[in-house]
């Protein structure tokens, strides 16, 4: 699912919190894709580490029992 990032400051540090307290909720593979780095939905410092601005699109991939779980929830912590 692609999502916009509607952040005024981008996907900064307190947004990377929320999505990897949310991620570590459900039985779930699932990582953020951005331009081409790959990172864990559960891992803050990939999170971070992806620099993405306000208005640029990500794409979150999930796997697992609680995949559609995971990302209708992502969906309202993103945009």
């Amino acid at each position: 699912m692609d999502l916009k990032i509607k952040s005024t400051a981008g996907l900064h540090a307190l947004l990377a919190s929320r999505i990897v307290q949310c991620s570590s909720k459900y039985d779930a593979k699932i990582e953020i894709i951005y331009e081409d780095k790959t990172v864990d939905a559960k891992s803050i410092l990939g999170l971070v580490s992806l620099a993405v601005p306000k208005g640029d699109n990500i794409k979150i991939v999930a796997a697992g029992p609680e995949a559609e779980l995971a990302i209708n929830d992502l969906r309202k912590i993103i945009e």
